[in-house]
Order: structure tokens, then sequence, then C-alpha cells
């Protein structure tokens, strides 16, 4: 029975008892602000970004504020297809503390969410997927050195020029949970944020990154979904990552704990580097961090990298890398009960001092541990100046080597004990020992065969305890698995969810693919350039084989999938039983380049004096050749005689193409200019990183190509690639 209460006393108890009225529940505008609780309508709202991340959509502040956005989708691009025009920010959070922000999804922005200076900040339960990711220039035969990625300043916030699901900048204590992050190139930034906790998240086929921290110390990430962060990877042709990774420690990052985590398939799976104040003056560094319990299999590069610091390495799973561990100067850290298997290099360390390596199994490694120095420094590293950085004084023992080639590398490395290991199935234990030191043996046994099934034991003190509603984050044992399953085009890594077709092999006209897929049934529908295809029907996963036409430079594939539902690499979801079509395309047109190299000297200098230095080409080369493709990366003198800090190139073709739109892509460093018939279409005349230049222009008929190319120090590459624009 309800009493004679007043109406606002009786709606005041109503909405306590939880049968009153809705609370107001709101919707997206652009511009708007919030300063207290709030729920949103489930809606979807598109609101383009802006060309600035200073006007977010949605600005959150204020001191104990819960926003939940009860699933609203807020929408900054109509076309999802072209990721990397993406701008604009959705969210921003700050002036505040203890904000929580729930159910929400954000997609078609350059950066999702935004926060800075937001103390006990809460990310629940979020979808921050297809959000900004680059075209990446890299193709399957060749990589293209503008992708590289460089995550090593961040004090002005120069990460966020590669966008981002979440950046969080000085937000102490934060909570992310229960957050996805997929098709994006980066999932969660941190940029000097301590002490919080990121767990049971899917930060999982980006191009970039998974998790990056940058000067931010004591938080802990556990139990997240990391993998197939990865670009720079093309199976039988490179691997390089180019520093893409599941997870990123940089810059005075220390006393971190990362335990549970499923980081593989990525560029690297951890990479960590002490960073460039470090190197200046060989002081700090990314001390005292945690890597517990971990699978960081099947990267490019290194399934962990830790550099110019001392860490703990416990209990982490390591296969089919490049390297297990990479630990250049490296000291005073711990690498105990890892297994590192079928990895050309188990544990390589180079000027590394007082590390113990002790417990783990080497299964199946080309080369187990590998310790040396170098003749001597580069002059520009401040650390190596300041610091001693001698190898030596190692502890190698209680490892188990199985099927190891050769268990122990080690040269110009001192003071070291080595005991109390295993070999079995080895071709030399010891190789390459200093001409002046003899290393000894104490209780190292060789044996028939090494018992593989607990290779995870080791001390209490170093266990890191699961979270109590801490996920299984480890891929399934159905999952595939392996280096060959990184299959990588211009938007990034490919995750499983949508019908695809990928060129495995080129055997004269020959070519033969796979299909991926989820479960249902495919079909080849259509296709130009081919003189047979086969099979023309069947179930994922499959291998086609097509015989391509000689006289072909077009070649293309249609294919149609019908079965259960799936997601596009857009983000678009068709529905179980949807006809969805999945393609292969490739063009093959080759031109017949002519490539000369001259040096340069000062009266020469093409900033100085360009006109003096394009005259070059009229002389007589000092080397040159004929080539179908313009693709060069130099780390040296192009050619014997070519002085490599000051040399020309100059690269002219003369080509017939059938009339069309054609793009045409040019990746220099450093200078370079390009004409089409005589007329000046690229002008990128300074010193500078790989950077590529893109021009759209309407070809057929005859045309000719000439291109001038300056080095002026370090590294150079030059690169040319012509495809038809609308594909």
């Amino acid at each position: 029975m309800i009493r004679n209460f007043s109406p606002v006393i009786l709606s005041a108890i109503l909405l306590y008892l939880g049968c009153g009225p809705a609370a107001e529940q709101l919707t997206f505008s652009p511009g708007m602000q919030l300063q207290r609780s709030a729920v949103f309508r489930a809606d979807t709202v598109r609101i383009p970004g802006a060309d600035s991340l200073d006007r977010p959509v949605l600005t959150i502040s204020g001191e104990g504020v819960t926003v939940d956005f009860k699933g609203a989708v807020l929408v900054g691009n109509d076309d999802p297809t072209r990721p990397d025009l993406f701008s604009g920010l959705a969210i921003r959070v700050e002036n505040g503390s203890r904000i929580t922000i729930k159910n929400l999804t954000v997609k078609g922005y350059k950066v999702a969410l935004l926060a800075e200076g937001v103390d006990s900040l809460q990310l629940i339960d979020c979808d921050f997927s297809y959000n900004y990711r680059p075209r990446l220039k890299s193709i399957r035969e060749r990589e293209d050195l503008s992708d590289w990625l460089s995550y090593h300043q961040n004090d002005e916030d120069e990460w966020l020029r590669y966008g981002a699901g979440i950046y969080l900048k000085q937000c102490d204590f934060a909570l992310v949970r229960n957050v996805r992050i997929t098709g994006n190139q980066n999932g969660l930034l941190l940029s000097g944020c301590n002490d919080g906790l990121f767990y049971n998240n899917r930060f999982h086929f980006n191009s970039g990154l998974g998790i990056g921290l940058y000067r931010s110390s004591r938080n802990r990430v556990l139990h997240n979904q990391l993998d197939w962060n990865v670009r720079g990877y093309s199976h039988g042709f490179y691997e390089r990552g180019q520093d893409s990774a599941g997870i990123l420690c940089y810059e005075q990052s220390n006393d971190n704990v990362f335990a549970y985590n499923s980081a593989t398939h990525s560029g690297d799976g951890f990479f960590l580097w002490a960073g460039q104040s470090t190197m200046n003056t060989g002081e700090g560094g990314c001390n005292g961090n945690l890597l517990f319990g971990n699978d960081f299999s099947c990267a490019p590069t290194n399934g962990i990298e830790v550099t110019f610091s001392s860490n703990a390495l416990v209990g982490n799973r390591i296969e089919e890398c490049k390297y297990g561990v990479w630990g250049g100067y490296s000291w005073k850290s711990l690498i105990q009960a890892n297994l590192i298997a079928a990895c050309r290099y188990g544990i390589a360390i180079e000027h590394g001092q007082d590390n113990a390596l002790l417990d783990n199994l080497l299964l199946d490694d080309s080369i187990g541990i590998r310790l040396w120095e170098r003749d001597r420094q580069p002059a520009d590293w401040g650390y190596a100046q300041q610091r001693e950085v001698a190898s030596r004084a190692y502890r190698i023992e209680g490892n188990d080597f199985s099927k190891v080639a050769f268990p122990l590398e080690i040269s110009r490395t001192t003071d070291l004990q080595i005991k109390g290991n295993q070999f079995a199935s080895f071709r030399r234990i010891l190789t390459e020992t200093h001409p002046n030191e003899r290393l000894s043996y104490v209780d190292n046994a060789k044996v028939a065969g090494i018992d593989t099934a607990g290779w995870a034991v080791f001390p209490d003190s170093l266990r890191v305890a699961p979270l109590p509603d801490g996920m299984d984050a480890f891929l399934p044992e159905e999952h595939l698995r392996g280096r060959k399953y990184i299959l990588v085009d211009e938007w990034g890594p490919y995750d499983f969810r949508s019908p695809a077709v990928w060129l495995r092999q080129v055997e004269g006209d020959q070519y033969v693919f796979v299909l991926l897929g989820p479960e249902g049934n495919w079909k080849a529908i259509d296709g130009t350039g081919w003189t047979s295809v086969n099979p023309k029907t069947g179930t994922f996963p499959a291998t086609f084989f097509a015989t391509r036409d000689p006289g072909a430079t077009e070649l293309s594939l249609q294919f149609e999938f019908v079965g259960e539902e799936s997601t596009d690499r857009f983000g678009r979801e068709f529905p179980r039983g949807t006809a969805v079509p999945f393609d292969f395309y490739r063009y093959e047109k080759q031109l017949d380049w002519e490539v000369k190299w001259y040096n340069y000297g000062e009266g020469t200098a093409p900033l100085e004096h360009p006109e003096a230095f394009l005259a070059l080409r009229q002389q007589v080369p000092a080397a040159s050749e004929h080539r179908s493709e313009l693709a060069y990366a130099w780390w040296d003198a192009p050619r014997p005689g070519i002085d490599p800090e000051h040399f020309a190139t100059f690269a002219s073709t003369n080509f017939e193409i059938e009339p069309g739109r054609y793009r045409l892509e040019l990746t220099s460093d450093d200078g370079v200019k390009m004409w089409l018939d005589d007329q000046l279409i690229v002008d990128r005349w300074d010193q500078h990183v790989p950077t590529t230049d893109e021009v759209v222009v309407e070809l057929g008929g005859e045309h000719h190509l000439e291109i001038a190319h300056f080095e002026i120090g370090g590294f150079a590459t030059l690169s040319f690639r012509l495809t038809p624009a609308d594909r």
C-alpha cells in the first residue's frame, strides 16, 4: 500500500525502486560536452571527423562521472573502405577523475578516444575498431621502406600521427577492461601513465601496435589478446615487421608486469627499448619489467626484444621467430624457464653483462644461445661512451638443448659459468670461442633425449598470480598458427573473419593460391588473364590453381562465398547465408628501365647546384644496368666505385600502355624528381626519410618516364610502382 506522498516524493521513491519513468537518454551532437553522469540511447549516429584532433565530437569531464552509452555507435566516415582518410577525434576526456565510460562503439576517426590528465579513468566493454590505418605500400615480392614505423619520440605526442583506438596521456590508475580494437593501426597507446590495469582486452589484427607504453611505469598488462599486430611480412620474401609489435615498451617505462597475454604473429611479440634519452646519456632505461607466462610466438623478427635495460623474462612461450630473445646490451637480466622453439636464434645478446640464462628449454632452434661483442661502438651512441659495454659475466645454467644444431655460439665474451645444462641431438655444442679465453664445463651432460613436457618450472617467487576474472587469452588449438598465416595486404593483417584469396606461389605460368574464410562454400565465378583455373568450387581452407595467359598484364579472379556470418576487412557485416563476393587482382606490366649511377662533388651538389647535378646524366656513368623493376634499398654503395654517401641515380624508360587512369608511386630517400613526358610530376628535392609520393595520371599509348635521385648520407632507397588507379 502506497501512502499519500507528494508527487515529487512519490516520483523519487518510484525511481529508487526502478519502476519510475526512464532517465533522460542522450544522443550525440557535434561539439557536445558532458560534466555529469549520463545514459545514451543505443543509436547509430554519423558525425564526420574534423580535420583536427582539437575538435572532438564529445568532451567529458568532471568528478565521479559515469557515462553509459548503452551500445550507441558513433561513426566518423561514411566510406569504411578508405581508413587512410579517416580524421578527427570522437571522444575527449579531460579535467577530472573517477570517470567511467562503458558500452560505446566508435569507428571511422583518426583517434576514437583521447584522455589527458584524468585520474582513475575506467573504459569498460567498449569497441574502438575500424578507425584510422594507413594504406601500406609494401607488396608481395618487395618491401616498401616508407612503411617503416618510428615510435622513438613521443614527448610531444608524436604517436598521434599514427592514430589510435585509445590514447591515454598522464592518466594514472586507469582501468581498461573488455575493450575490443581491431582493424586500426594502433590499439591502446599510453604516454606518461602509471599504476594502471589493462586486462581482458582484444587488441588484435592491427597494422601497428596492440599496446604501446611510453614513460609509463608500474602498470599491469594481463590476459589480453594481442595477436596479429603486424606489417612488413611476406612469407618467403621478407620478414621485417617494420617495428610493429603486440606490445611496445619504450623510453623509461619501468616496473611493469606483462602476464598471460597472447601476442603472437606480431612484428615483435614484445619490443622494449630504453629510449633516446638513455642512448644519449647512458642513464635510465626500461628496467624492472616482468614478462611472465605470455605467448610471443610466430614473430617475423623477435619474439621478445629487450635492449639497453635490465628485466626478467620468465615462463614465456616463443616459437617460430627469427630471434626468440634479442637482448642487445641487456644487463642484470633474468631469462628463465622459457620455451624457445623453432627459432633461427634462441637467445642472442651482444654486449650484455651480468645476465642469467637459466632453466630454459631450447628446442629445434638453429643456434641456441649466441653471445658476442662487436669490434667497435657507434661513435654517436652516448650510451657506449658513458657505460661499460663489454660482453661478460653470464650464468648459463640448467638449460635443455634438444635438436639444436649449435647450442652455444660464444665469442669475445669473458667470465662465463656454463653448468648443469643438457644437450641432445646437436652438431657441435660450442663454436667461436674467444681466442684468448678457454671455456670450461661443469656438470653438463650429453643425453639421448630430453623430456619437454614440464619446461615451465621455476621458483614460486617469480610467479605472477592470474586475475580471478582473467580470461584465457591464448589462441585455441584449432586456430591456424604459424608465420605462413601472417597474411598482409595494403590494409594490414588478415583476420580470418571473411573469405579471402592469397597468392602463395608462382612457378612459370602456374599460380597457386590459398583460400581462407568462415565455414561455408565458395565458387569461382569469373576471371581475366588465365587459360585455366581449378577447382571451381569447394570449402575453406582450399588450394586453388590458375594458369596465366603469357600475354596478360592484368590478372583477376572473382569468387563468391555463401556460409556462416562474416565481417570484412572494413568492419562490414554479412549475415549467414549472404552471397559475399571476394577477389584477387594483380597488375604485372613490365617496364624496361635504364639505370645510371654517378658520384657528385661540391660543384655538383644537388641542393646547392641542382642544375649542375642534373647535367651529370649527360656524362658517362660510373655504373649502369637495365632492369624490369625499379626497386632499390641501399645500406651501402649501389655499385663498386660509387660513394655511398654522395651518389646520383638516374632512371628512364619508354613504354606503351592501354588507355586509362594510373597511379604512379615513387618511394625515395633522399631527394627525387620524376618527369612524365618531360613534365615534372614529383618534386621532393630535399633530404628525407623513406617517403612515398603518389600521382594519378591519364595514360594511353607511348610515354616516357625519367627519375633523378640523390643520396646525401645514410640509408637510401628508390622504388617505383605503376598500377591502375581504380584498383
